[in-house]
């Protein structure tokens, strides 16, 4: 799955001479929480809703209503922005993109496509791959359980449930509580949680939990 796939192409941005008052503005119409800032069809900034609010006038301030929407129609989107952009490719796996911003502590980025923005990937579209990939939506019997870490062991899980007629909706495979187990979390339907115990209870080490969901 690549950010081109799953990236927000209506791409909102505002000029670095925008004031902030008309990006906070757009922000809210648009119920959108970070945009590129663009000029002259080059990306020259990146302007989120926190960096807007922390630009504007706190509730105690003495000013008069007057003298801040005066000083605010001053201070534009150039003061405020952040100019190291962090942007990915439309090819960039999803996963990638989402290392990017957990490792910067960010909410989104500008997807490129050579020179051009193209689209935004943010954590909301991050947020459902993950339900798609758990299948959050979708019914069946969830199972988390710790298996050892070595060939052939998922192979088994897998033939387990298939030869018994299930079916598997998602699949997960995460790391364990040390180097030699792996925690797997899955959904399957056509088949009763029950019996994906009973098939279950000699392969895994340990089942954390089982619910019909």
């Amino acid at each position: 799955m690549l950010v081109g796939e799953r990236m927000s192409r209506a791409v909102r941005s505002v000029s670095p001479e925008t004031p902030i008052n008309d990006a906070l503005a757009m922000f809210k119409k648009e119920h959108i929480r970070r945009a590129p800032v663009m000029s002259d069809g080059k990306l020259v900034g990146i302007i989120s809703q926190g960096d807007l609010l922390n630009a504007s006038p706190s509730p105690v301030t003495t000013l008069s209503i007057w003298e801040m929407n005066y000083l605010l129609s001053k201070v534009t989107v150039k003061r405020v922005m952040s100019k190291k952009v962090i942007t990915v490719n439309v090819d960039t796996p999803i996963e990638e993109a989402a290392r990017v911003m957990a490792d910067k502590k960010i909410g989104g980025l500008p997807v490129v496509d050579g020179d051009k923005v193209v689209g935004m990937i943010t954590e909301t579209d991050l947020f459902k791959v993950f339900l798609e990939l758990m299948g959050a939506r979708d019914k069946g019997v969830r199972v988390t359980a710790t298996i050892d870490d070595k060939p052939g062991e998922l192979a088994k899980v897998t033939k387990a449930i298939a030869d018994a007629g299930g079916n598997f909706i998602s699949f997960g495979f995460f790391a364990g509580q040390d180097a030699s187990t792996k925690v797997l979390t899955f959904k399957v339907e056509g088949i009763q949680k029950e019996k994906v115990k009973q098939l279950l209870g000699n392969i895994v080490k340990k089942f954390w939990d089982v619910r019909q969901s």
